[in-house]
């Protein structure tokens, strides 16, 4: 989806849940730093909603207040982005 460059923005979606398994921390930061890395290789601003939790309930009750969180983040780093290349390219015409 960034490669296509037919989106202003991204979001990732996702839940990383504890549970039984012993490399929990590897998933949740391994997926954190593949999220910055189509950010800045693709120079789209891409809002992080992968959750990290202890089970099933946690993300449950945190999933509408982060994918809503998510989405404003989304709409505001791409309005932002905007804003600067008009400002570039206001600067590049000088």
């Amino acid at each position: 989806m960034a490669e296509s460059g037919q989106f202003d923005a991204l979001i990732a979606l996702g839940a990383v849940i504890r549970g039984e398994t012993y490399h929990f921390e590897l998933v949740a930061n391994e997926s954190a730093r593949g999220i910055s890395s189509v950010a800045k290789e693709f120079g789209i601003p891409v809002a992080n909603a992968v959750l990290t939790t202890e089970d099933d309930e946690q993300a449950e009750a945190r999933m509408s207040v982060k994918g809503t969180d998510a989405a404003r983040v989304a709409i505001e780093m791409a309005n932002l982005v905007i804003a600067l290349d008009e400002l570039a390219d206001e600067a590049g015409d000088d």
